[in-house]
């Protein structure tokens, strides 16, 4: 019989959390009704809702009308980016963002030069690390409106120096929006935020449900036409039944943190050591440190990603990459790319809760081998 299946792609999405699904058909009953009206079924799926928000805050440590849920985390960067910015357009029209931002918040980026605005980047070093005294300098300058750090690398794994960047904006009077996709859930947020964004299936909520958190007195504006929904952050009517999954296992998730980073980090560790050692011509990228407990990449020279993929599929290992060529980018990773470090043959493992030392130690011992026989297919022996 072949091997169960190993699923390591926990970035892109976690696997259903027990008590997200538990939650989800709990709700199906009460919380089909419209919150917003006023019988007696609306009223409960007000109730659930509410006790949603609140349970969300105050895992986050925030207020809980500074919390709105949006339909996806997407939508969620969009409207912290787009919103931000629109509420200080007297401020100036100068977006500031790092080079390895989730597409979401480049693509925001996009739509604001395109309305006329301005993205500046600021780069990265070799491990993803956020360039400190370009940040300075970039927050500093005049007509600057929203900054945007990502929390933690999606791609590498790096967590960036979030209270110190944002100290930095402090100082120059910038609000400061913060993706913690990757860090909501698995690690503490830090401090010195004015808009948060996250996103439920990161953490092992259902899909479809987005945070957009913006602190009192932070300027924002809603880049959608009004809508009364959500104070006026998220558009429509929210799917109440995956909110309430969603806040359900961001608490359970959370509660558990600690525990799993404590158990996660070792098996990283050993990925990190194992695959340097044993697989010729590999990089493994992302800071050695400052890193993700869950989260490793590598790259290994003379492979094609996409195909590497495929093989470790066939396998039974579901892994993401950077580099590969899809049909619908067919370009490289920009965040490999901003680091400027090696793009071909990349691969991303991230565990989730229920990945196993013997799931760790099958993928390391089946990898070497996959991959010298693609370097063998592309005619590249002897390494």
């Amino acid at each position: 019989m072949s091997a169960p299946p190993v699923y390591l792609d926990t970035a892109t999405a976690a696997p259903l959390h027990p008590v997200a699904r538990q939650a989800l058909l709990a709700a199906l009953d009460d919380g089909w009704a419209d919150p917003a009206r006023l019988y007696t079924q609306a009223r409960r799926a007000r109730q659930l809702l509410d006790a949603a928000r609140e349970a969300t805050a105050q895992t986050l440590g925030v207020r809980p009308d500074e919390l709105s849920f949006t339909p996806s985390g997407t939508t969620a960067a969009h409207a912290a980016v787009l919103g931000g910015l629109r509420g200080r357009h007297r401020v100036g029209r100068v977006l500031v963002h790092s080079t390895i931002e989730h597409s979401a918040v480049l693509h925001a980026a996009q739509r604001h030069v395109a309305d006329g605005g301005e993205a500046v980047g600021v780069p990265v070093d070799r491990w993803g690390r956020l360039d400190r005294d370009a940040w300075s300098t970039a927050v500093a300058a005049p007509g600057v409106a929203l900054a945007t750090l990502i929390g933690a690398s999606h791609e590498v794994g790096t967590v960036q120096p979030v209270e110190a960047a944002g100290a930095e904006c402090a100082a120059a009077d910038v609000p400061l929006h913060v993706d913690a996709a990757q860090l909501v859930g698995r690690v503490p947020v830090p401090t010195g935020w004015s808009i948060l964004t996250a996103s439920a299936h990161k953490w092992g909520g259902p899909a479809g449900v987005g945070l957009l958190v913006v602190r009192k007195g932070t300027r924002w504006e809603s880049p959608w036409p009004t809508d009364e929904r959500e104070s006026g952050r998220a558009p429509g009517t929210v799917n109440l039944p995956t909110v309430v999954a969603a806040a359900a296992s961001l608490r359970a998730v959370t509660g558990d943190a600690a525990a799993q980073a404590a158990r996660l980090t070792p098996l990283v560790d050993r990925i990190r050591t194992r695959v340097a050692a044993e697989v010729p011509d590999v990089e493994v990228v992302g800071d050695p440190t400052d890193r993700l407990p869950h989260l490793v990449t590598f790259s290994c020279l003379y492979v094609d990603g996409e195909a590497l993929l495929h093989a470790l599929d066939r396998r039974g290992f579901a892994v993401s990459s950077g580099s590969s060529c899809t049909s619908s980018t067919l370009r490289p990773s920009h965040v490999l790319e901003a680091m400027g470090v090696l793009s071909h043959g990349n691969v991303r493992v991230s565990l989730h809760r229920e990945t196993t030392e013997a799931e760790v130690d099958r993928f390391l011992a089946e990898l070497p081998g996959i991959v010298a026989d693609l370097r063998a297919e592309a005619g590249v022996t002897g390494l």
